[in-house]
């Protein structure tokens, strides 16, 4: 499983409806001037994977995820990740049977939800997603043992 593509939709410098994409499964690079948002993107990965400290990603609550705080008219924060899932030797438990899986999470009114494949899911069925991949945001030392 690796990352297809990302949306952002209002989240933090992305006011507008933003797609990076596509990416290569082996190397990418992120790149940009000063003050671009290169490191929102990076944000956004950790955001969409459920993180819990959210000094980790320059953020105190929920609303710092929307553009500017929601004072310029932008009231929610929507991140999509496309991950590629063809691969089934490297697929999630459970998904095996999807060539694709998407994962969005939304802020909009200090409250947070999560979306797989467009259906309501809980922010532990995130993690336990990722998790089935040794991937853990909120601890990357911890393997899925």
């Amino acid at each position: 499983m690796h990352i297809r593509e990302i949306v952002l939709e209002g989240f933090k410098s992305y006011a507008t409806r933003t797609t990076v994409g596509p990416f290569d499964e082996h190397f990418n690079a992120i790149t940009g001037l000063n003050g671009s948002g290169k490191s929102n993107i990076l944000d956004s990965i950790c955001f969409v994977m459920g993180i819990t400290s959210l000094s980790q990603v320059r953020a105190q609550a929920l609303s710092d995820f929307i553009y500017k705080q929601g004072t310029a008219g932008v009231t929610r924060a929507s991140v999509s990740i496309m991950f590629d899932n063809r691969n089934k030797e490297q697929a999630p438990d459970g998904y095996k049977m999807f060539d694709e899986l998407t994962v969005t999470r939304i802020v909009e009114s200090n409250k947070s939800k999560y979306l797989l494949n467009g259906k309501n899911a809980t922010q532990s069925a995130i993690h336990d997603l990722f998790k089935s991949v040794s991937l853990n945001v909120n601890n990357p030392r911890e393997n899925n043992e």
